[in-house]
């Protein structure tokens, strides 16, 4: 087979465009997670910012508002909490190591073995040492590392105002690169939209709401290290299966344990009637006509971007599963057909 000058010249252009296609992924490699944060946020806050540009009519000014009204909500409350959360964060610490943990199993487990008594010990000394260290750990990078993450969370900034008021022709270019006709490319972009929202609104957003309310449970009973604990409790609550009763229903039985029976009662009752209500609440106003994702699949994508992507992971594994998924599911239909032929 003979190459004509147009192939060549073909080939030489998918070369090119290929070779700057690597050099482009170099560069935005280091910020590539910044880059995505700031579309999340810009995907989160989007029907904020339609209501704010309906009202002002001009889209930078609308971009602007929701960008200042972002970094007050973030910001203000980091803030003021914290130092607070530093001082808690010691505190629990040194809490974890004066904790005689051999007495507190030997009352839950008052008939057990002293073997038994010895390694659950271990394991939870284990366990809370490691949990105190990490975060501990983190707010020490958080300060070594605080020129590099205010470059990142500029960069975030930048995304989220440009993808709010570029939004269409963003849209336009995604829609230009598209192999699908309009009919396969409605049809995968309305799966896409509603699997997006099902896992950021459903989880991300309402696991966020849910660690709200449990910390306000916990500052209401005088829980210490409240603010330490609605932290841990947000980041479960927005894992699915798991939830923040991994908590609470520790610090109810520590409670019972020190004599206030009545206040962990009272305290596990608020749990169990509000802020378990909270995750199923939400769902059904906010989710329910979107399309619902296995909570399999977005456990299995949490961990797995966990060990990926960091905290941004949490996002990200289970969109990524749930489109591969979807895409599968299309070819499968035959909804891409005409792209791989019959």
């Amino acid at each position: 087979m003979t190459l004509t000058e147009k192939d060549v010249k073909r080939i030489s252009l998918i070369v090119l465009i290929a070779l700057l296609g690597i050099l482009v992924f170099l560069i935005i490699r280091p910020v590539l997670l910044s880059i995505i944060g700031g579309l999340i946020l810009a995907y989160i806050f989007f029907p904020v910012y339609k209501w704010i540009a309906k009202k002002v009519k001009y889209r930078s000014l609308a971009a602007a508002l929701v960008s200042v009204l972002v970094l007050l909500i973030i910001f203000i409350p980091l803030w003021f909490l914290l130092p607070l959360m530093s001082q808690q964060v010691f505190a629990l610490f040194q809490f974890s190591q004066e904790l005689d943990i051999n007495s507190l199993v030997r009352t839950i487990f008052p008939s057990s073995s002293e073997q038994f008594i010895v390694q659950i010990s271990a394991t939870a000394t284990n366990a809370v040492t490691k949990i105190t260290s990490s975060i501990l750990n983190s707010i020490v990078d958080f300060l070594i590392n605080f020129a590099v993450i205010s470059l990142h969370l500029l960069l975030v900034a930048f995304v989220f105002f440009f993808a709010l008021k570029d939004e269409s022709k963003l849209r336009e270019f995604a829609s230009g690169l598209s192999p699908l006709n309009k009919s396969q490319e409605k049809h995968l972009i309305k799966k896409f939209k509603d699997i997006t929202g099902s896992i950021i609104y459903g989880q991300i957003v309402a696991g966020v709401l849910q660690g709200i309310f449990a910390g306000i449970g916990f500052f209401v009973f005088g829980i210490p290290n409240a603010l330490v604990l609605t932290v841990l409790a947000t980041m479960l609550s927005i894992i699915p299966v798991i939830g923040p009763s991994l908590i609470y229903i520790p610090v109810a039985i520590y409670l019972i344990i020190t004599g206030n029976p009545l206040l962990a009662i009272g305290f596990l009752l608020y749990n169990v009637l509000i802020v378990s209500s909270v995750d199923t609440i939400f769902r059904s106003l906010f989710v329910s006509r979107r399309t619902r994702m296995s909570q399999a699949v977005i456990l299995v994508g949490m961990i797995g971007g966990l060990f990926i992507f960091g905290i941004l992971g949490l996002i990200l594994g289970p969109l990524i599963l749930a489109y591969f998924i979807t895409f599968l599911t299309a070819y499968k239909e035959k909804t891409l057909s005409s792209l791989f032929g019959p």
